[in-house]
């Protein structure tokens, strides 16, 4: 039955369907009057943003971009999830990291995050970093491991601590099929780490006898970390852990298992990122290209991916280190709504070292808020129908796919990282990326974007490292790390002298001319930790001298409106010469501007410039 408003309006019934034609004639318009004119499909390209691994964002998508085979959740290709039930029943697996290596300190901080929201544990076990195997039952001292999953982390140290963990279960009567989690078994995730070549028939033991005593115990880790740690797009990450998953299968099978039983002994690890959106295709196209492997090794059943997600150590930032809890929120929020089974929210003071109570409360009540506040979970493949989303999903798939191709055709993962094809393919991704976050292309809030110099820096206590001074292996990046090396010179000025380096802010004419561009050359020297002095709040030729020696620079930048410029500007590059200014910057697109030594502009090589800028300074 229909129901018709009381006012007898049918809302919509008189609005004609627009068509896409007409909505790009309309974006015509709008770009012409901004100097661009282009037509038809050209002007659509005008509003697409261009992407990682050849991936474009376009400004609309309609229902032609609906994926023709995106399936139900818990049946092949798994693209909308991998379980029929998704995580609607209980949300997702709240799982934390514990670095911690003294026992009776890890054993207080599982309980407490055990009370407190955290459903699974993952721990490192052994070796220099992690708590020592004999340390193990301490550690788990008050534990119920047939309620909390345990995921090891034990590179060094697999054989001792998966022992010492099934004992453990054996002693604390915990039947054998109530134990769950994964023993972390992973040699090409250390390899790729350490350089160290990986002996995969270490991991056939353990599948065999996880299939055979534990069947709620997965042997085998198929992390991708290493590779977006080491600057790999989303693309690269999702092609090289199939290439790992397809090794292990090769090396369960050749010892005899079955497909299924091989497939069924594997969890995925991916990166998830403050990209919300690239993080929920992600999680989506992995699930859909294991299914086609699955499917080509002759078990399509099998294709259901496990998937663990872990926000992305590379986006977390040293400086301003509270802005990560904006971060991991949304990467939370896309992996949830990618359908992640497990998900690890790394504390904001991450990269400080290790984390405090309250940044592990802040971590896990994370993923509670948007499972019980947000009620994200609620509903299975949220993202599902968007025409977006189907669309990234499908490209990232593709493109991924084509790169697992490339790596099996060198030979597998294992030859493609001995041969240093990963670590080559990987490196030029990253010098692509790290061009545009100099250049801000890619901004980083706290950091490029909006620093705060004279923030008091966050001190914890030091975090172990299990690849410090590793001989080989990838490297590991961080998007700060270029401001980061800029800001440990300023830090070092001002431990050595007790005052930042100094840019003096030459504002030509009223605030309403040059407020815009003062702003801009404040946050630019401010992400390498130089401090703009911008008193008085404008000069002339004859006052810029006495401001420039005032402020105790020996940089300035002009900053006005291009009129002004024309007008002003030699005259104040003059002056501040004259006071001793040993450069100075306009800040505005490149002119000819006799006395302005270089430009700062929109997109400009922001890390160039103030390293110039602190070399000239004599800032070691």
């Amino acid at each position: 039955m229909t129901v018709q408003p009381a006012d007898g309006l049918s809302p919509a019934a008189a609005f004609p369907d627009p068509s896409h034609d007409q909505w790009q004639t309309l974006v015509e318009g709008v770009l012409r009057k901004s100097g661009k004119e282009v037509s038809g499909s050209a002007a659509e390209e005008a509003l697409s943003t261009t992407l990682e691994d050849g991936l474009t964002t376009r400004p609309l998508y309609t229902a032609q971009d609906e994926s023709p085979d995106t399936g139900f959740p818990g049946f092949a290709p798994f693209t909308r999830g991998s379980r029929a039930e998704g995580n609607a029943a209980g949300g997702w697996d709240v799982r934390q990291r514990h670095t911690l290596t003294d026992p009776a300190r890890l054993n207080e901080a599982v309980l407490g995050d055990l009370e407190n929201g955290t459903t699974s544990l993952w721990l490192t076990v052994g070796g220099p970093v992690g708590v020592p195997v004999d340390g193990l039952p301490r550690a788990l001292e008050g534990v119920y491991l047939d309620l909390a999953p345990i995921a090891l982390d034990a590179p060094a140290d697999l054989d001792a601590a998966a022992t010492e963990l099934l004992r453990l279960y054996g002693e604390r009567g915990v039947a054998k099929d109530e134990a769950r989690g994964t023993l972390g078994a992973d040699p090409l995730g250390h390899e790729a780490r350490t350089g160290v070549e990986a002996d995969l028939a270490a991991i056939v033991r353990w599948a065999r006898m996880c299939e055979a005593e534990y069947p709620r115990l997965r042997a085998v880790a198929v992390d991708a970390l290493p590779y977006h740690e080491a600057g790999g797009s989303a693309a690269e990450e999702l092609g090289l852990s199939l290439a790992a998953g397809v090794a292990y299968l090769r090396a369960l099978t050749g010892a005899g298992m079955s497909v299924e039983a091989a497939c069924g002994q594997l969890e995925f690890r991916y990166a998830a990122t403050a990209d919300q959106f690239l993080t929920i295709a992600k999680m989506r196209a992995a699930r859909r290209l294991w299914a086609r492997v699955a499917e080509a090794s002759g078990a399509p059943a099998a294709g259901a991916q496990r998937q663990h997600a872990v926000s992305s150590p590379v986006m977390m930032t040293r400086r301003d280190p509270w802005v990560n809890m904006l971060r991991t929120t949304l990467a939370t929020l896309g992996a949830g709504v990618g359908g992640a089974d497990s998900v690890t929210v790394l504390p904001f003071d991450h990269a400080l070292g290790l984390p405090d109570a309250f940044a592990r409360r802040i971590a896990r009540n994370t993923s509670t808020i948007l499972m019980e506040e947000s009620h994200l979970a609620r509903v299975i493949d949220p993202a599902g129908g968007s025409w977006y989303v189907e669309r990234l999903t499908d490209e990232l798939a593709s493109a991924a796919w084509a790169f697992f191709q490339e790596t099996e055709r060198a030979g597998g993962l294992p030859a493609a990282l001995r041969s240093g094809m990963v670590a080559e393919r990987l490196a030029a991704t990253w010098a692509a990326r790290s061009a545009k976050l100099a250049r801000r292309k890619e901004p980083i809030t706290g950091v490029s974007e909006f620093p705060q110099p004279g923030e008091r820096p966050v001190e914890r206590e030091p975090a172990p490292d299990a690849y410090a001074g590793a001989p080989g292996g990838l490297p590991r990046v961080r998007r700060d790390e270029a401001f980061e090396a800029l800001r440990a010179r300023s830090d070092a000025h001002l431990a050595a002298t007790g005052s930042r380096p100094k840019v003096f802010v030459a504002a030509l004419g009223p605030a309403a001319a040059h407020t815009a561009r003062v702003s801009f050359a404040v946050n630019l020297f401010g992400a390498g930790g130089i401090e703009a002095v911008h008193d008085p709040v404008s000069v002339e030729a004859d006052t810029a001298a006495d401001a420039l020696t005032a402020a105790g620079a020996t940089v300035a930048v002009l900053c006005s409106s291009d009129a002004l410029y024309a007008e002003r500007a030699e005259q104040v590059a003059a002056a501040l010469k004259s006071a001793g200014a040993e450069r100075v910057f306009l800040a505005g697109r490149p002119g000819e501007y006799a006395g302005v030594d270089a430009y700062i502009f929109a997109g400009c090589d922001a890390v160039a410039v103030l390293t110039s800028v602190l070399d000239r300074m004599g800032v070691a």
